[in-house]
């Protein structure tokens, strides 16, 4: 058994990306960028209007005060009224729209009355000019995004206003879940006395997918030794991370590890010193991971959360570490003092601080979907008081 940290060390050493591909801009969402962004032309290209009103040259208006004739109109996205202003003359231009040359001021047009092809500028100018000039967005060649940057809606705009149609993106991890359990029913399904809805499969397939990975499983298998293996070979076959929740411990019927044995499953670690999820395992298979989860439910989603979630973020091109961002909160009520190893309460997060939920118990599952934060308790922590600091991860 090895320490929390330790292991955590092991998932950043082990989790390296898997390789990069092309994909559409539209398909890029939630992808690790794995090439510099850089824009294709000036944005904008040329000097534009930021408001709705009339093009002028300065030295028409006096103190604001001025009648101009408008000899055009001037649209964005059309060509533009390129002929320079003369004196005494405008344009009305609408936002987007290239300046005429020999404008340097755009009057909104709330501040104008029209009629008869003349405008009415009856003051007084305000400081701003409503010109936006080329480049001041951006500059044809400067780097907009950099390799690495995980792509949000926000960062999808910025690669289209690059002039991307495409983009070189990390390849998503493929995760294969396993279920084992004899005592295990789809939910719905008609239960027989001491059944159990599987719960554990669809919060760690959601998990998986937050992080980045294509969920190809799963699979639900009972306590059958063969049966788990031929299971556990198949999903072998189409993933690059293996995820066997359930059978972790030391039962009669505890065959998660064992399940992998016949193709060479070299453990990263087989236990560690936390609570709850202490039976938590990772190994290498060849080029593939598996990863083995307690069967109790929140046991599972905490090391999911713990170790899953780095092992995805490293193998689709993020660093490992920033699935583990522990944020420091104040306890909203009093806890008890630490034991022999790392734990983590389940806890939601509010004005008054980070507040543990419910009894803790390995196997709950009522509070889970409150659970926002994970405090995190080190070994031989002294007793919480409210307001007292402590660190969080967000759940």
């Amino acid at each position: 058994m090895i320490g929390f940290d330790e292991a955590c060390g092991c998932v950043a050493a082990a989790a390296r990306p898997l390789g990069v591909e092309t994909v559409p801009l539209d398909e890029a969402w939630n992808r690790v960028l794995a090439e510099t962004v850089v824009a294709d032309r000036a944005a904008p290209e040329a000097a534009v209007s930021a408001m709705d009103g009339y093009a002028v040259r300065d030295a028409d208006l006096r103190d604001g005060l001025a009648r101009l004739k408008v000899v055009g109109e001037a649209f964005a996205g059309q060509l533009a009224y390129d002929r320079p202003l003369e004196p005494g003359d405008c344009v009305r231009i609408f936002t987007g729209a290239r300046i005429p040359p020999g404008a340097d001021r755009v009057v909104i047009q709330e501040h104008v009355r029209a009629e008869a092809g003349e405008a009415w500028f009856e003051g007084p100018l305000a400081s701003a000019r409503h010109i936006r000039a080329a480049g001041s967005d951006f500059r044809q060649g400067d780097e907009l995004l950099p390799a690495g940057v995980l792509l949000t809606p926000q960062a999808l705009v910025t690669a289209a206003a690059a002039g991307r149609a495409s983009l070189e993106v990390y390849r998503r991890p493929r995760v294969f879940i396993l279920s084992t359990g004899d005592e295990l029913v789809e939910p719905g399904a008609a239960a027989a006395p001491g059944a159990i809805f599987e719960s554990v499969s669809f919060g760690v397939a959601a998990l998986a997918r937050a992080w980045g990975a294509e969920v190809v499983g799963p699979v639900r298998v009972g306590d059958d030794l063969d049966a788990l293996r031929q299971a556990a070979a198949a999903a072998l076959e189409t993933a690059d991370v293996v995820v066997a929740t359930g059978g972790a411990s030391v039962g009669a019927r505890d065959f998660s590890y064992a399940m992998f044995e016949p193709f060479g499953v070299e453990p990263l670690f087989r236990k560690v010193a936390i609570k709850p999820g202490k039976p938590v395992w990772l190994g290498r298979v060849g080029s593939r991971f598996a990863v083995g989860l307690p069967g109790n439910p929140a046991a599972a989603m905490v090391t999911a959360r713990l170790f899953l979630a780095p092992l995805l973020a490293g193998l689709g091109g993020r660093r490992p570490e920033t699935a583990l961002e522990w944020e420091s909160h104040r306890a909203a009520v009093a806890a008890a003092a630490g034991c022999d190893r790392d734990g983590f309460l389940r806890a939601s997060g509010g004005e008054h601080g980070a507040r543990a939920l419910g009894a803790q118990d390995s196997s709950g599952q009522a509070e889970l979907g409150m659970a926002g934060l994970l405090i995190r308790r080190r070994p031989q922590a002294p007793a919480l008081a409210a307001g007292d600091p402590v660190e969080a991860l967000r759940f």
